[in-house]
């Protein structure tokens, strides 16, 4: 039985890494036919079961689709650098960005196995997100949707759920969660994979450690505070905060709260 290999996959990522970023990630040995070899030996993995030992003539499709979607993946990807220079004036150059940011990272790998996905590639962009989500913190799943110029910032502990859309110009901090409420279950009781994740329209920011659950839409140029707890929509232009703390008298003779 043929599987899947790290080694080759982190390979393929390395060759999209100097594709996108060329002038920080260099790469002599670079090359289309390269890539698409690589790409080629492990989409045969995953795909195309039925006419095992023919000429596998949909995974050679699949690997030139992507290879000719590696622009916009390029284009994207430098919009989600610009995010960073914007929103954080701790940011230096580009270079710091690129470089540094454990978020490039994760979208890096999150942009290349959802286009992976598109394609209908199966199991090889779900490995290409736990790859990032081992590495960084982040776990974003492939399917999510995420627009343009997108930031994580810090970024441990963010998880980003199946069905999730996010718009243009949208922030989120370390340990935010866009998670589902609850699953619907089929007649024979298996979760059914239906839209269960928030909507976040465009510009909108979330600050740490809060969680969006269930399928809710949060309006376009709101800001989520901190550790809030969110099952409802909000409208356009809102300001969510949680409630102040409660001062409790001080704990006598071993009591806990």
């Amino acid at each position: 039985m043929n599987i899947p290999s790290h080694s080759e996959l982190q390979k393929i990522m390395r060759l999209v890494r100097s594709i996108v970023f060329p002038a920080y990630y260099p790469n002599r040995d670079f090359s289309d036919q390269i890539l698409r070899g690589l790409l080629y030996s492990q989409l045969s993995t995953v795909m195309c079961k039925a006419c095992e030992g023919g000429n596998q003539e949909c995974v050679g499709r699949t690997a030139d689709a992507f290879v000719s979607a590696l622009p916009e993946l390029q284009r994207l990807l430098l919009t989600d650098v610009q995010a960073a220079l914007y929103n954080d004036p701790a940011v230096t150059d580009e270079a710091e960005v690129i470089l540094c940011y454990p978020f490039v990272t994760a979208m890096l790998h999150h942009r290349t196995a959802h286009c992976l996905l598109q394609l209908g590639v199966p199991l090889l962009p779900r490995m290409l997100s736990e790859m990032a989500h081992s590495e960084t913190g982040i776990d974003i799943h492939p399917a999510a949707t995420i627009g343009e110029y997108f930031c994580i910032d810090h970024g441990t502990g963010v998880v980003i759920g199946a069905t999730a859309v996010i718009g243009k110009h949208v922030m989120l901090y370390q340990g935010v969660t866009l998670g589902a409420r609850n699953f619907t279950y089929d007649a024979e009781g298996h979760p059914m994979n239906l839209p269960r994740h928030p909507i976040l329209e465009d510009n909108v920011t979330v600050y740490s450690n809060t969680s969006i659950l269930g399928r809710v839409t949060i309006g376009h140029d709101t800001v989520i505070g901190g550790n809030v707890w969110l099952t409802h929509d909000v409208p356009p232009h809102s300001r969510i905060l949680q409630q102040r703390a409660v001062q409790s008298p001080y704990f006598a003779n071993g009591e806990g709260i």
